[in-house]
């Protein structure tokens, strides 16, 4: 198994033309709502991101909050507190946090507001831009916040022809963006966790490679999630870690046992380790292991 996946090219040429576009289109933007992975509030983060909207009011919304530790989303929160960013758990699928996050719109545009009625813009609504790297679950946010009826307003002076913003309250329209990768990771830990959570596809880094590599981080951090979502003994693991073996061939023997309990034996009798790298990114990407934040304030 490969530790080392850096320096990963995963930049379509089309993203560059939607960088572009979003920059141009922050010129109409009151406030930026950035959609983060809660379970990896550093690398979902596109440092891109965070430099063309460094002048802009933000508020960042930890996604997927529900599939997190309840204890790191706090604490996540309160870190984006002390550098004076505004942070909401959120969990597009349920609906929690849509309401938090419309409050905290409001009330940090509040001055924005102000300005428009004294220049006599009455009515003149806070417009807000969404953005994210894919698979952080912006188009659920979206759905969820807009309630999937809300009026689309028309075009308007000085916008695109054909671009569409979203009515979500008589006070705020949205407007959507693609999912925007960066050029490069160069960094494997980023690279690797953006696999975990899917953002990088599966046939980038290979799935047994991504399997593997966060059974390890498992076995190292969550050991007992482990044990009872495999029914696994500890006695087993602790054989297994006796055996005069390679680290990486003890890691591989834990697949087997996972394969042997799941049933996913190939032909001949061996077990198919490829379907258990899968069952087990599958698993934590769908909270079947529990809630885990991959990135943790200590």
């Amino acid at each position: 198994m490969n530790e080392n996946k850096t320096n990963i090219n995963w930049y379509p040429g089309h993203m560059a033309k939607a960088k572009k576009q979003i920059i141009e289109d922050l010129k109409l933007i009151d406030i930026v709502i950035e959609i983060i992975d809660a379970r990896i509030p550093i690398s979902s983060r596109n440092p891109d991101i965070e430099e063309y909207t460094k002048n802009k009011k933000k508020l960042i919304v930890l996604n997927k909050c529900d599939l997190a530790d309840e204890i790191q989303n706090e604490k996540w929160v309160n870190y984006f507190k002390s550098i004076n960013i505004s942070a909401i758990q959120v969990n597009s699928n349920s609906g929690e946090g849509i309401n938090k996050v419309i409050k905290n719109i409001e009330e940090i545009c509040k001055e924005n507001k102000e300005s428009y009625n004294n220049k006599g813009r009455i009515g003149k609504s806070i417009r807000a831009m969404v953005l994210g790297i894919p698979n952080v679950g912006k188009s659920s946010f979206i759905n969820r916040l807009s309630k999937k009826n809300s009026a689309m307003v028309g075009n308007k002076p000085g916008v695109t022809k054909d671009k569409q913003w979203i009515k979500i309250n008589q006070n705020i329209e949205l407007l959507d963006t693609p999912g925007v990768l960066w050029t490069k990771i160069k960094d494997e830990k980023t690279a690797l966790n953006l696999a975990y959570t899917g953002t990088i596809k599966d046939d980038i880094i290979d799935i047994l490679d991504i399997g593997y590599n966060l059974l390890k981080f498992l076995m190292d951090n969550h050991l007992n999630k482990i044990l009872i979502r495999y029914n696994i003994n500890k006695e087993e693991i602790e054989r297994i870690f006796k055996l005069d073996i390679e680290e990486n061939e003890k890691i591989i023997e834990v697949m087997k046992l996972i394969g042997i309990k799941r049933g996913t034996l190939a032909i001949g009798g061996n077990v198919d380790i490829e379907k258990v790298a899968k069952i087990i990114v599958e698993d934590f990407r769908n909270g079947r292991i529990g809630k885990i934040t991959l990135e943790e304030i200590k």
